[in-house]
């Protein structure tokens, strides 16, 4: 297989990456073919994948607005991915001028690209950093350049915690994240689950095991699971749903079935 220039040359690219795997779902040109096969294998399950990374993308979209609606200026997108059009530091700026972005990405792709598309942004930087680690992204040059901790920040945490599992402490992770914001900050989250999939979950749960056959468990917590995080939060209207449900532009009755799998929801420090 013949290495792409944008590939970092410490990555091996005979092995599925589920960074590139969401890329492919959504229509991005930065993955590999063991990526595709193994993102088909999952389809061959759940057809609607590619339905509900573009519903995640949208949320997120929104969450982003509204918190910069509500004078936030700072946001800190942990498991930012490859970067895609629509990215936070679009609509944070283009929402409120000025806005600082910092991504965190484990993956060496997703670092990579994060730090090609941002060449020139001031307001804007990347780090390479696990989730399981707080203060190392909280402690970050990029982190202290660009984020207050005693101002408001948007914490992103989308579609990065059900690739955690319990062993490793993902509930601890977030509160030590949320222990270091500020009064007034948010912290946005989408999560799988098995409520709300269109499909028995036997079936769905071949997708699950994909993941898993990759060394990439996706763990399919319930909605009173997924709430804990969330614990210490004032919950944003309309609280944890589906994620066309939360504050749409469009009417959700609209949406792809497939949309509504998992949640997504948005809470507010006192």
């Amino acid at each position: 297989m013949e290495r792409p220039a944008w590939a970092p040359r410490s990555i091996d690219i005979s092995v599925p990456s589920v960074s590139r795997m969401y890329d492919y779902y959504l229509g991005g040109s930065h993955n590999f073919e063991v990526d595709r096969e193994a993102a088909r294998r999952a389809m061959e399950f759940m057809p609607g994948l590619p339905k509900i990374m573009q519903a995640n993308r949208a949320f997120m979209r929104r969450a982003v607005r509204y918190a910069a609606d509500q004078g936030v200026s700072q946001f800190l997108d942990i498991g930012s991915g490859i970067p895609t059009f629509g990215n936070v530091h679009e609509v944070a700026q283009a929402a409120r001028p000025g806005a600082h972005v910092v991504y965190v990405d484990h993956d060496p792709v997703a670092v990579a690209h994060s730090q090609a598309v941002l060449e020139g942004y001031d307001d804007a930087g990347v780090v390479a950093a696990d989730l399981l680690k707080p203060q190392e992204i909280l402690r970050s040059p990029e982190v202290e350049r660009l984020i207050d901790l005693n101002q408001p920040v948007a914490l992103l945490l989308v579609a990065i915690l059900h690739f955690v599992e319990d062993e490793d402490d993902p509930y601890g992770a977030v509160a030590e994240l949320g222990e270091a914001l500020a009064p007034g900050s948010l912290l946005v989250l989408t999560h799988a689950s098995y409520e709300g999939i269109p499909l028995p979950p036997e079936r769905a749960g071949g997708a699950v095991d994909v993941y898993e056959g990759i060394r990439n468990p996706l763990i399919m917590r319930s909605r009173e699971e997924i709430a804990r995080f969330f614990e210490g939060y004032d919950m944003v209207e309309p609280g944890l749903v589906a994620m066309p449900r939360w504050r749409p532009d469009t009417a959700p009755e609209d949406e792809d079935p497939y949309a509504f799998s998992g949640f997504a929801g948005v809470g507010r420090t006192a």
